[in-house]
């Protein structure tokens, strides 16, 4: 239900017009998606401390590499 509602946040996120603090805002919620599909999909609650640390560093990475690009 959690990523149903932030796919349809991102969408709606999508539709206003295009400013620095909504390319931010969509990041986050691709962020907080990510971490939750690598938690609950991917079963990470229960992985040790350093593979869970490296699958759910990359989109943080990602976003942090995106947000100096714009």
């Amino acid at each position: 239900m959690a990523l149903a509602v932030l796919s349809t946040g991102t969408v709606a996120l999508g539709q206003v017009a295009a400013s620095g603090l909504v390319s931010i805002a969509i990041l986050a919620v691709a962020v907080t998606k990510a971490w939750l599909i690598a938690d609950g999909f991917m079963e990470l609650r229960h992985a040790p401390r350093l593979w869970r640390r490296l699958v759910l560093s990359w989109a943080v990475v990602l976003a942090i590499a995106i947000s100096f690009t714009l």
